[in-house]
């Protein structure tokens, strides 16, 4: 079977189980087994969401929080690269700073907001620093992963070769890590979308997370449900995105 024909069957697939979701959704909603006013049909839920898209406060809210996680994703995206690739190319300064690492890598970044808040006050500088904070950790640490796992017999074929500390670099030690990079950059999306919402929902700032916020204040679940909906597809289509990236990046994988 062809890679064309998986890969239609995966849609097909894939379709199916969102369509079975969306109809086990319309059967709960349909019995009442929980109340209306905190589980709306999908049908409503869409509705609504098609009424706030026609809204221009509606993509305001969506526009901040987009802004502020690929603010503070691509600061941290940077910074982790830059800094793992130092860590992982030179054992002394692991040494040195790994014990450091750990130690703060665990904090739960929700302990973390009010000290930014104490710090910067509640702003959008506030959110994009929240946001590189967490998202930092998982591309910083697959980073220094991949470059210091560089496999000892490419090290000793370089020297064969007589070849610089800047080819070893990126002819080597960097090929080496780019899955990894790449593993932790997925996951620092994710974290970035995470704690935007979360951030905006705490801050109380304009945003998707005080859509949400206010709509459950004010048991208007089906605002509040096409607000998550609305997550799930930005969630969906940043990480395509980089999934896309990664495989055009690391074709040579698949040869």
């Amino acid at each position: 079977m062809s890679k064309l024909d998986n890969r239609s069957r995966s849609w097909f697939f894939s379709i199916l189980v969102f369509l079975g979701f969306l109809g086990l959704w319309q059967v709960v909603a349909t019995a009442e087994l929980i109340s209306p006013v905190f589980f709306p049909a999908p049908q409503k839920c869409f509705v609504t969401l098609y009424e706030q898209m026609n809204q221009p406060e509606f993509w305001q809210a969506f526009w901040q929080t987009i802004s502020r996680m690929i603010v503070g994703f691509s600061v941290a995206a940077l910074c982790g690269v830059t800094l793992g690739a130092i860590i992982g190319l030179s054992p002394r300064v692991r040494i040195y700073i790994e014990p450091t690492l750990e130690l703060i890598r665990p904090l739960p970044a929700s302990a973390i907001i009010p000290v930014f808040v104490l710090l910067m006050g509640l702003n959008d500088s506030m959110i994009v620093a929240v946001i590189l904070f967490s998202s930092l950790w998982p591309v910083l640490l697959n980073t220094v992963h991949g470059f210091k796992t560089v496999e000892p017999r490419l090290l000793e074929v370089a020297q064969i070769l007589h070849l610089s500390q800047m080819e070893v670099i990126f002819k080597i030690a960097l090929p080496n890590a780019m899955p990894d990079i790449f593993a932790g950059l997925r996951l620092s999306l994710t974290v970035s979308l995470i704690l935007a919402v979360v951030a905006e929902m705490l801050a109380g700032t304009t945003g998707l997370g005080q859509n949400i916020t206010l709509a459950a204040r004010s048991f208007r679940s089906a605002d509040l449900y096409a607000g998550i909906m609305v997550l799930g597809v930005v969630g969906y289509v940043t990480n395509t995105a980089l999934a896309k990236v990664e495989h055009h990046v690391l074709r040579w994988r698949a040869v």
